[in-house]
């Protein structure tokens, strides 16, 4: 495991991401904490662009959990049917929407042991949407965020919980409600999985990573 950052590196970390990105937000599209959850709990193992086109058409009659409970199971499955897993995160979405009306008056709760009972959401999601709907420094640990904990050194952890502990010690508080951000960006564009680009990093020179990629040099083309 790589040497974990210090307080000061991590200050610098986010910094610079912030100095690129003074707002950042989640690229999954939603118009309430409602559909909100519904996002996050589709993106489990699906790229956001692919929910985002999933959902454009749900979302444009479905923003609430009585009408998403009015539409069913089988008047769902054909809206997410292009996202993997889809029957079991319809039968999960009409679970959790269920839930939320006979439980909650048909309002997302803003705690996270009453998020995690709900049908298909666990701590991740609930990170996020504590998070984005109501302004909660969490940070939820997805694979960007593993990866890029992990491989820069800003928080190693051998599991997600480890990761995310390590993140809320380090993390200053004034790039908490921006770190979950940051980071699933920075690990979407830039230290991506298999060819990370680290010429076009701003942390490159305080990155723990030894195998860092250099730049291309242009191909020569000869007769």
């Amino acid at each position: 495991m790589v040497r974990p950052f210090s307080r000061r590196e991590a200050q610098l970390f986010f910094e610079r991401l912030k100095s690129s990105n003074p707002s950042p937000k989640t690229e999954l599209a939603y118009a309430n904490a409602f559909t909100l959850l519904v996002a996050v709990v589709l993106s489990a193992q699906a790229t956001d662009k692919g929910v985002n086109k999933a959902t454009e058409r749900l979302f444009q009659i479905v923003q609430s959990p009585e009408q998403m409970l009015k539409l069913g199971e089988h008047g769902l499955v054909p809206y997410v049917r292009s996202i993997g897993l889809y029957r079991n995160k319809a039968k999960n979405i009409i679970g959790l929407s269920r839930a939320l009306v006979e439980r909650y008056g048909g309002q997302v709760p803003n705690t996270r042991d009453d998020l995690e009972s709900l049908p298909g959401v666990g701590r991740k999601t609930a990170n996020v949407v504590l998070s984005q709907a109501f302004g909660e420094p969490t940070i939820a640990v997805d694979t960007h965020v593993f990866r890029v904990a992990n491989r820069t050194g800003l928080a190693p952890g051998k599991t997600p919980f480890a990761v995310e502990t390590r993140l809320l010690s380090i993390v200053p508080p004034e790039y908490r409600r921006g770190a979950h951000h940051w980071l699933i960006l920075h690990g979407r564009y830039v230290c991506v999985a298999r060819k990370p680009k680290c010429p076009d990093c701003l942390v490159r020179d305080i990155c723990r990573y030894p195998l860092k990629t250099r730049k291309e040099r242009p191909t020569v083309r000869t007769r």
